[in-house]
């Protein structure tokens, strides 16, 4: 489909030749790289058109110059014009999701992802619900300048007692965002909240929380990786707030856990969740890093019935890809060095850079270089409120795999 004359009031960006293939595939990022030419003078946050070099409609987007993702697409349809009434349905669609799942339920203490970015068909906003508090975050500076409408819709749909903005690291410098935390709308969130999730208590904190407080994407693997923990003496390295811990002896019935975190605070807190859940006894928190206590326990030659490894994000450019899978070579390599023969290990991934194959294929080399057989039991990822589009693999970022090590 051409561009219309309807249309050429909006600011034109055309790709260069053979560029134009992801977008018509409806990936929403347009790095700076595929543009050939701007008509129009748009500034930041300002909707264009964009082109193929043929002149062919693909889609409507924002335009943001500080940014390398250049254009930010949202609608591929010439007559949707990016209005209220457009972002608007963009989020109820978001919401219904949320609502069909079961997920809006039990609104006093629970939580979930209610927008996850580009998933949502919304690239750049993410907002979290816990209970009556909602948590935007924006990582795209043309959509933070929807605020106002997100705040909008936010009370007329359910009426919170507050919206917090939650800021990432980076921005800044990416995106030309320069925004701090602070309260957007009614009240600010409680220094603590406690979160219920598949029948476990967590004290939490909004505010002061790694991401927005608590990680949400991992609910149904804690809670599948339990049954397989019956009886088990469990490690579990980067344990943040006790998720996977708490899981594995309420539900699980795992006999004891020794739990590790580099965060004082997140070991802190979890302690005190496995008090608030009556566990206290059979789960030990400690501080340290991960790399350095299994290089000790190895030489302790102690021998663990399960492992969990849950670090943080490895890879965050492209370039740091191949430093990753080192990386989880070496944490898994040394998981598998205190594992006793038929152990469960429970191995996860969240850099969105690294796919779920070549994850598998890193736990291979493992299994090479260690002589032991590996049973993948279940390949597992994000929950239904954080959705995979499949134009846009990028966020497609959370692996976990279930696995019995011979």
């Amino acid at each position: 489909m051409t561009v219309t004359t309807e249309t050429v009031s909006t600011p034109c960006v055309t790709l260069k030749p053979r560029r134009a293939l992801p977008f018509f595939g409806r990936h929403p990022w347009v790095f700076a790289g595929a543009i050939s030419k701007i008509e129009g003078s748009p500034q930041a946050g300002d909707e264009v058109i964009l082109q193929s070099d043929k002149k062919e409609f693909i889609a409507r987007g924002l335009y943001n110059p500080n940014s390398n993702i250049r254009v930010r697409l949202y609608a591929w349809k010439e007559e949707q014009i990016l209005n209220e009434n457009f972002w608007e349905h963009r989020l109820e669609q978001a919401v219904a999701l949320r609502e069909t799942v079961g997920l809006l339920d039990q609104f006093e203490n629970t939580g979930c992802r209610l927008v996850f970015s580009e998933a949502d068909q919304l690239s750049g906003l993410t907002i979290d619900r816990y209970g009556q508090w909602f948590l935007v975050q924006f990582s795209s500076l043309a959509l933070s300048q929807k605020q106002e409408l997100v705040i909008q819709f936010l009370k007329k749909r359910f009426q919170p007692r507050g919206i917090w903005l939650r800021t990432e690291k980076g921005m800044r410098e990416s995106e030309g965002l320069e925004v701090s935390d602070q309260l957007l709308d009614g009240e600010a969130p409680p220094e603590h909240f406690f979160l219920e999730e598949n029948g476990v208590r967590y004290g939490m904190s909004m505010v002061t929380g790694q991401k927005t407080g608590f990680y949400l994407d991992q609910r149904e693997n804690r809670l599948a990786a339990a049954r397989y923990l019956k009886g088990h003496r469990l490690l579990e390295m980067h344990c943040y707030t006790g998720g996977f811990a708490l899981n594995a002896v309420i539900h699980g019935k795992a006999q004891s856990v020794l739990a590790y975190d580099s965060s004082p605070s997140a070991i802190e807190q979890a302690t005190a969740n496995a008090e608030l859940n009556g566990v206290g006894n059979r789960i030990q928190f400690q501080t340290g890093k991960a790399y350095a206590v299994l290089e000790q326990l190895k030489a302790e030659g102690e021998q663990f019935d399960s492992v969990i490894l849950d670090p943080p994000k490895m890879a965050r450019h492209r370039s740091g890809i191949k430093q990753a899978l080192k990386g989880y070579f070496s944490l898994n390599r040394l998981a598998f060095d205190v594992l006793k023969p038929g152990g469960i290990l429970v191995t996860c991934s969240c850099s969105g850079l690294i796919s779920q194959s070549e994850f598998q294929q890193m736990l291979s080399s493992v299994s090479q270089h260690t002589r032991r057989h590996v049973q993948i039991l279940e390949q597992r990822g994000q929950p239904a409120d954080h959705p995979v589009s499949p134009s846009c693999p990028e966020n497609h970022y959370l692996t976990c795999l279930i696995c019995r090590v011979l």
